[in-house]
């Protein structure tokens, strides 16, 4: 399997944390890309026309993205339980996903705020505003985490990914003082040996 990558990428990340929860991440030719909000890599595009990573090519030449697609065809693929079956947990761990996606999405966009976009034209608003959902999750999260136990499966380690992001692009946001038992759950989660191989860089 072909994955077209960056480092630096959380949705890469909840990929290859998958993977190596699987013992598959071996398996992988890793692809590095330069994606990028307004000059595109050419060489997704022909895999992938949002040329977006990640994008996976399969062994028989199939094509996948984005990172929930890929996450749940690998978890299938190779025997795992990271999806529950249907009924209401599989529900609930979708939905947390689509939360903890939405964090990371709304931190992509503050991030590009200032590393894509031309200082004058940079608006400290948008960013304020991105940042918001971030915090609005974490608010959410300090509920929800004290009921995760030690659940691993797609929505913790989504979770695990967007709050590794902020901290990756973000340090001066200091979310744990609010969010106590977050801090808690994250900092037991971080030392599973799929988070600590799969640490940003870039």
């Amino acid at each position: 399997m072909k994955l077209h990558f960056s480092a630096g990428s959380p949705f890469v990340r909840k990929c290859m944390v998958v993977a190596h929860e699987l013992g598959i991440a071996d398996r992988f030719e890793l692809l590095p890309a330069a994606a990028h909000p307004v000059k595109r890599d050419a060489r997704i595009i022909e895999s992938n026309p949002l040329g977006q990573v990640p994008t996976l090519t399969c062994d028989d030449g199939t094509v996948l993205y984005d990172s929930r697609v890929i996450c749940e065809y690998l978890d299938a693929e190779f025997g795992g339980a990271l999806f529950p079956a249907a009924g209401p947990a599989r529900w609930r761990c979708l939905t947390e996903v689509a939360l903890a996606d939405g964090m990371t999405g709304a931190a992509l966009l503050a991030r590009y705020e200032t590393a894509a976009r031309p200082a004058p034209t940079q608006w400290p608003d948008w960013i304020d505003g991105q940042l918001a959902k971030v915090h609005s999750g974490i608010a959410w999260l300090d509920h929800a985490a004290p009921g995760f136990g030690d659940r691993v499966d797609i929505g913790t380690i989504a979770f695990g990914c967007a709050l590794g992001y902020v901290d990756f692009r973000f340090p001066q946001v200091d979310w744990r003082a609010a969010s106590p038992a977050t801090a808690q759950w994250f900092a037991r989660f971080s030392e599973r040996p799929s988070m600590q191989q799969t640490v940003p860089k870039g």
